[in-house]
Formats: structure tokens, C-alpha cells, sequence
């Protein structure tokens, strides 16, 4: 696979892991509760992953290869 694949992978993991916490933020106060397990332990876990791979992706897979 090359490095402009996984890149795109991870951006597009990113943006559409990004859905749910908009629809949190902007959902009225009644819903907060049905998004709140999704936002907490599934969205915000895979987008925090995923920016840090994004960010220091190389630095990581360097450090565990060795």
C-alpha cells in the first residue's frame, strides 16, 4: 500500500468519525443522551487515533520497528 493511500484512508476515517460529534454538539438537549455512548466510547477514540497517526504516523512506526 502506498504512503498516499494510507494517508487517504486515515483523512477520510477522520472526517466521516467526525459526523457523529457535530450531530452531538448541534443535536437538541432531549438527544444529547443517544449520541453520548457513540461520541464517548466509538468517535472520539477512532478520530484521536487517527490524528495521531496523521501527525506523527512516521515517528511512531520508526519507534515500534526497531
Amino acid at each position: 500500500m502506498t504512503p498516499a493511500t494510507k494517508r487517504s484512508i486515515l483523512r477520510w476515517t477522520h472526517i466521516i468519525f467526525g459526523i457523529p460529534i457535530i450531530g452531538y454538539i448541534y443535536s437538541p438537549f432531549q438527544e444529547l443522551p443517544n449520541y453520548a455512548p457513540v461520541v464517548r466510547y466509538i468517535a472520539f477514540p477512532i478520530i484521536a487515533l487517527s490524528g495521531l497517526l496523521m501527525w506523527k504516523g512516521d515517528a511512531l512506526r520508526r519507534l515500534f520497528s526497531k
